[in-house]
């Protein structure tokens, strides 16, 4: 994706573009059919999880000597972007799975704890789960209240986490707790945990809004002990591996948010040419006309800061700022979109006949989730005022 000059350009390569297709036909063919049968549910969708994995978008990231296909951001955003198009929340459940759990240990793990976890997760055997999120402290993460003693060559974690994705389905996790209360941020420490541990469980599993077939709920800490060498890198080190993090995660949040907007945009158009008013289709007239063309142009300028920031994360260059752009941009223009796009179907919009109502009902989540709207334009304005 570069020119002759070595600057972002948006083109695909042929693999890329195989890749493009290949997802956009399952969720034309096997996701599309089962969206609202899921949502009503709020069941996560283990069969759809599960030959996602064997497709080998469960490990985007992963290099293959650990079972992973060993591709990058730029692949990354084109799976999240096409299965966002038609489910919202399936996509987040592939974004979170690849880039926050599989992501962090992939990055920061040593090598013994990647040859032990990615091949399993790469493939979606296991489900991850990536625990940063409290009551108290939801923006300000370092004000995190989940500890960490150590104990011999243990830690024993006493404390909980919510609104965590696959909480009720996942078994591998990645979980910050403080372990010196005396260091703020840098007392931070990161570890991984596996469902069946001592003291480790789920608790309650949220009732939301949107998103409702992606598993969220809360993980609960009764001196749980982990062996000390699930530790991931030194203590102390868990705020900085989380700010890196989160970085990758806000692209496939612009990512999910891009493809969302787009599912709202092809939705509308197709309903205003076949919707009869005055006996003529409404999209004949000048003021559907302006929704779709303001739609359109927000998908595009979205999705190009979105690849951008692919590009960039895919180079090995700085990309906070360019990533919470994206995030920033691609989310409020999905939020923008999917309220449009109800307004063109009307009455219809309303309900859950067609799935704009779903669209509408999911995106509220991605101007929150990754780091909210104001943080986002927090760090941008920082990077600003620093120049």
């Amino acid at each position: 994706m570069t020119s002759s000059s070595g600057n972002f350009l948006l083109s695909f390569t042929e693999e890329q573009l195989m890749i493009q297709e290949n997802i956009r036909d399952f969720a034309e063919q096997k996701v599309k059919p089962v969206v609202m049968e899921f949502d009503e549910k709020q069941e996560f969708q283990h069969d759809l999880m599960r030959e996602l994995g064997e497709m080998g978008y469960l490990g985007i990231l992963v290099p293959q000597e650990y079972g992973g296909s060993g591709l990058g951001y730029t692949e990354f955003v084109i799976v999240v972007e096409e299965l966002a198009k038609v489910d919202p929340s399936l996509a987040l459940s592939v974004a979170a799975h690849n880039g926050l759990c599989t992501n962090h240990i992939l990055v920061n793990g040593n090598e013994a704890q990647k040859k032990k976890y990615l091949p399993d997760l790469a493939t979606g055997e296991n489900i991850g789960m990536w625990g940063l999120t409290e009551s108290f402290s939801g923006s300000d993460a370092a004000a995190m209240r989940t500890t960490a003693k150590k104990e011999a060559d243990k830690y024993i974690l006493n404390g909980s986490k919510n609104f965590i994705t696959h909480a009720s389905v996942g078994q591998t996790a990645v979980v910050l707790a403080v372990s010196d209360s005396s260091k703020g941020k840098k007392g931070i420490s990161a570890f991984i945990l596996e469902k069946g541990m001592a003291g480790f469980s789920t608790g309650k599993k949220e009732n939301k809004l949107g998103m409702r077939a992606s598993d969220t709920a809360q993980l609960i800490f009764d001196n749980c002990a982990v062996p000390a060498e699930n530790l991931i890198g030194t203590e102390g080190e868990g705020f900085i591996q989380t700010m890196k993090i989160l970085e990758g995660g806000r692209i496939s949040i612009a990512a999910l948010s891009v493809g969302l907007a787009e599912g709202a945009l092809l939705n509308s158009v197709k309903y205003s040419g076949e919707r009869q008013q005055f006996g003529k289709p409404i999209n004949s007239f000048q003021a559907i006309q302006f929704k779709l063309a303001d739609m359109a142009v927000g998908i595009e300028a979205s999705r190009l800061l979105t690849y951008k920031a692919a590009w960039l994360k895919d180079n090995q260059k700085p990309i906070m700022h360019d990533a919470a752009i994206a995030k920033l941009f691609s989310s409020e223009t999905a939020e923008k979109c999917a309220i449009e796009a109800v307004q063109i179907f009307g009455g219809y919009g309303f309900t859950k006949d067609y799935p704009v109502e779903k669209f509408y009902r999911d995106v509220k989540l991605l101007t929150i989730g990754e780091g909210t709207s104001e943080v986002q334009r927090i760090v941008i304005a920082r990077k600003l005022l620093q120049e």
